[in-house]
């Protein structure tokens, strides 16, 4: 079996309930969407300088990550927030006026938590460099490190981008290994974990049904990874907002609504919230937002559903790139690197400029004000 199928297969499968459940009408459906003018900054911003084909292993994040402490020391702290299952520190970026010792609000975007979803990674680092190069002279850039600590972790996985694989050392899907809704088999989950302590089987190939099943570990947060997420998650205070980004699928979605035995409620006014952003991405950017309450599956321990029911807080999974990517359907490229992450400013400006609106579960009114030429048109 082709490693890359079995990604597309596991992650379109959420996609799937969502699209066949009769929530919306193929107009709505749209996967390239209107594009509206963009909104000049008060202060000209820059974008950062970077060159297509140029991606980031683990050791050029850190490199990255190294050069930006360095020059712009009150506004980074680089640390690292546990070890992968062969000893790599799972480094994480917090961006942030340090001058400013007021109440924050706090959010956490991180990536590659599969390791071959590249531009998951590349989304968070060039985020980071955005944000600092502009932390000067842009007074509505400066303005949002003054209230809030954003804090980046860019290889979720980092043996697993290290060897462009979607698991980690272990064989294990980590965004199957989280504490709610996990090891269901009926989400196509099995708690196995290494066979014996030894051998890995990362998924099953049912071969009378054409269907597969991954191995989402012996028991929630049996993994080093996903452990560390948990133990630093539970260090910050003022949690705002959480996004956990992948690839291919072209969407964002708030938190799903569970449709076998749910283990959490979402209120009609959280879902209003979440169904705010949703419309805003999907009316300024290419991106599809899906409506939590169409967003409808069995459950598969993912980290968003976690954090949500952990933290009651608006928790997104955001699909970068789109369907031709994928490797199944697609051809399973990496390039057009400088266009996909100018696709995701927009995105993740919205979510920052509205960070205390979210905090107190008030709707996100706040317009971002974006760059000349972003975001980019949609390439054809």
């Amino acid at each position: 079996m082709n490693i890359l199928k079995f990604h597309y297969i596991i992650i379109i499968v959420i996609i799937l309930n969502c699209m066949f459940s009769g929530c919306s009408t193929s107009e709505e459906k749209e996967v390239i969407k209107k594009v509206v003018p963009w909104i000049p900054m008060d202060d000209p911003s820059i974008l950062p300088d970077w060159i297509d084909g140029t991606y980031h292993n683990y050791y050029d994040t850190l490199d990255v990550l190294s050069e930006l402490q360095i020059k712009y020391p009150d506004f980074v702290n680089v640390f690292s927030i546990g070890k992968s299952v062969l000893g790599k520190d799972i480094w994480c970026i917090r961006v942030t006026n340090e001058s400013n010792n007021g109440n924050k609000y706090a959010c956490v975007i991180d990536g590659c938590i599969h390791g071959n979803e590249w531009e998951a990674g590349e989304a968070c680092l060039y985020l980071a460099e955005y944000l600092l190069i502009n932390s000067e002279n842009n007074k509505t850039l400066r303005n949002i490190l003054n209230i809030s600590e954003i804090y980046l972790i860019p290889l979720l996985n980092p043996d697993g981008r290290q060897i462009d694989e979607r698991w980690n050392a272990n064989g294990i899907d980590l965004n199957r290994n989280f504490d709610v809704h996990f090891g269901r088999l009926r989400s196509k989950n099995y708690p196995l974990g290494k066979l014996f302590g030894k051998i890995k089987i990362p998924y099953i190939h049912h071969r009378l049904l054409n269907t597969y099943s991954t191995n989402c570990g012996r028991y929630a947060f049996s993994e080093p990874e996903t452990s560390a997420l948990k133990n630093f998650m539970q260090s910050i205070d003022r949690l705002s907002f959480y996004v956990n980004c992948h690839t291919a699928v072209h969407i964002i979605a708030a938190q799903g609504d569970i449709t076998y035995k749910p283990e959490y409620t979402i209120s009609t006014h959280e879902r209003a919230v979440t169904n705010t952003v949703m419309d805003w991405v999907t009316d300024h950017t290419e991106y599809p937002g899906i409506h939590g309450e169409d967003f409808e599956y069995t459950g598969i321990g993912c980290a968003s559903d976690w954090v949500y029911k952990e933290y009651t807080i608006p928790s997104f999974i955001f699909e970068l790139l789109n369907q031709d990517y994928e490797p199944m359907y697609g051809h399973g490229k990496h390039d057009h690197l400088v266009h996909w992450m100018q696709t995701t400013l927009p995105v993740f400006m919205y979510l920052l400029m509205n960070i205390k609106p979210l905090y107190h579960w008030q709707i996100p009114d706040i317009e971002p004000l974006l760059p000349e030429g972003i975001p980019p048109e949609p390439m054809k």
